[in-house]
């Protein structure tokens, strides 16, 4: 029985799940689109994240070795996720494929919902409903609830920490009702940018004020986090730029379940003259360097 997932994480059908874990960094590394400029990363990078949605959750992946490549029509999955289309979300395809109880569902070409049982594949009318969204930063970053308005309907959903633009999110049971049944609601969000922070990945990076005091001789400020204040040591001849590493309060990675880093940039803000002691100015411009 083929089971192409595998060749596309290159790892055995054996294969641990800390075998399956670290061949998908590292191809997630390598093809990511920032990293690999190459025409077909960017389709690589999606198939390498949808094989690892499957083959990295316990449940699916005993029903995809069940089952084998022949969840996707016999095709293997290379083929079948370039024919879904550039357009189409192919990690919430593979959900809803391995959603299923006794059987298992996906889409047909046609935008319509695809199921199988042991009678063969049949067509469902397409309830489903697609709307867009933009969510606070923080909430991305987090995670937490937001309101959304959907055909005159509001109601709260659930944001799941470390959400990017450009994902999307399904909520069942808020598309279109027929017959006793009810399609689901997918939202393509879109993360409000922050005026504090910039995200570079799974890190985020602000830029914190830092007295000319504390540059010169060291010292602790405080810093105003998303989650918290905390106490930053400042060292001796901190230069302006220099970045401090505050490990872990950075962004969830959805696939890895860990969080990125947080990288405080250094602002050395420099008093006013004016402001300063007269016969300290005299001692600064007795003694200060003139070159550098």
């Amino acid at each position: 029985m083929a089971k192409s997932l595998y060749e596309t994480l290159e790892v055995s059908e054996n294969a641990s799940e800390s075998e399956i874990k670290k061949a998908y960094r590292k191809l997630a590394r390598k093809y990511h689109p920032d990293i690999c400029k190459e025409a077909d990363c960017e389709e690589k990078f999606k198939e390498i994240n949808a094989a690892y949605e499957i083959l990295g959750d316990k449940e699916k992946k005993a029903q995809y070795d069940q089952y084998g490549d022949s969840m996707f029509g016999g095709q293997d999955f290379r083929d079948f996720s370039r024919a879904q289309g550039a357009n189409v979300d192919l990690d919430e395809i593979l959900r809803q494929m391995f959603s299923g109880g006794g059987g298992f569902g996906g889409f047909s070409s046609s935008g319509g919902r695809q199921s199988y049982s042991n009678g063969g594949f049949y067509q469902e009318p397409n309830l489903d409903i697609e709307a867009k969204v933009t969510i606070p930063f923080n909430v991305a970053i987090l995670g937490g609830t937001h309101s959304v308005s959907v055909n005159g309907d509001r109601f709260d959903i659930k944001i799941p920490a470390g959400v990017k633009s450009g994902e999307k999110l399904r909520v069942r049971g808020k598309g279109h009702a027929q017959s006793g049944r009810a399609g689901d609601l997918f939202l393509k969000i879109t993360v409000a940018p922050s005026p504090d922070y910039e995200r570079e990945g799974d890190d985020l990076v602000k830029t914190i004020d830092v007295p000319l005091y504390a540059a010169l001789f060291g010292d602790k400020i405080a810093v105003q986090t998303l989650e918290k204040e905390i106490k930053l040591k400042i060292p001796t001849n901190t230069k302006n730029g220099q970045r401090f590493r505050v490990k872990g309060m950075g962004a969830m990675n959805r696939k890895t379940k860990e969080r990125g880093d947080l990288y405080l940039k250094a602002n050395i803000i420099n008093p006013k003259v004016e402001d300063l002691d007269s016969k300290l100015v005299d001692l600064m411009k007795e003694k200060l360097p003139k070159t550098v």
